[in-house]
Formats: structure tokens, sequence, C-alpha cells
């Protein structure tokens, strides 16, 4: 992908490596760990908030 396209979303603190992006024209985002097991029961709630929004929004089309 080229890196015009690609927004950085989550850095991993101890080695500075991507674990997160969103793509800047297309629906599409990724995390690369669990949301699910985030430390408090709502810390990545927006990451699954985002998610049914833009399924929601390519569902109108």
């Amino acid at each position: 992908l080229p890196k015009k396209d690609i927004e950085l979303t989550h850095l991993n603190l101890n080695d500075a490596t991507s674990e997160g992006m969103r793509h800047k024209k297309l629906p599409v985002f990724s995390v690369q760990f669990h949301p699910e097991s985030a430390p408090g029961p709502q810390d990545a709630e927006y990451l699954f908030a985002e998610f049914a929004r833009l399924m929601q929004k390519s569902k109108k089309r």
C-alpha cells in the first residue's frame, strides 16, 4: 500500500512497530492486537464502534 494512503493509528510502546493503521480513502482499518482483551472493559470499545459505523455506511451504498 502506498504510504500516502495509510495513517498509523497505534504504535507499540516497546519497539515503535506499527500495531494499527487506517486507510485514508477506503473504509479499512486494522489493529495487530486483541482489542477485546484490553486491560479495561471499554478501553478499545471505540474500535468496535468504528467497525459497526463502517458496516452501516457501506450497507447504505
